[in-house]
């Protein structure tokens, strides 16, 4: 299968304040709103998007609908984490876990959306040697 295209789709039921936050906290612009749907997009990179989605849209099965979004984790790579980090903090959002390096190749910090939505901010750096060993050979940090 060829994509072309790939973005995580969040069920809320606060589709507005979702969107809001992303668009306050991340850099993201709605580039499609509709009170049911928000099509967001990096304001930096048009291939990052995010959508937000009313999780009680027929659009959506019957299964699936009322699910809202939950036990999701959003990695943003980053190049400066340092200060998204200080500036996460500034706004006042809840930091759950604080910016610290990673032995595995990542400086990161983590926080939440209004729905709980884990959000994993990174800047990659180079692994420890015993970390190093598990990466495929075309895949090795450069």
């Amino acid at each position: 299968m060829k994509c072309t295209q790939y973005y995580p789709v969040l069920m809320t039921s606060k589709v507005a304040e979702t969107s809001r936050f992303y668009q306050d906290n991340f850099r993201f612009k709605a580039i499609f709103e509709a009170d049911w749907y928000v099509h967001l997009q990096s304001e930096d990179d048009d291939k990052v998007n995010l959508a937000v989605l009313d999780q009680t849209h027929e659009t959506i099965p019957e299964e699936g609908r009322g699910n809202g979004a939950g036990g999701m984790l959003l990695n943003f790579e980053v190049e400066d984490v340092d200060a998204i980090y200080e500036e996460a903090k500034g706004k006042g959002l809840p930091i759950l876990l604080a910016l610290r390096d990673e032995p595995f190749g990542q400086r990161h910090f983590i926080t939440k959306d209004p729905n709980g939505v884990l959000i994993d901010v990174i800047k990659p750096i180079p692994p420890s040697e015993e970390f190093l060993k598990q990466f495929a050979p075309e895949a090795l940090p450069a």
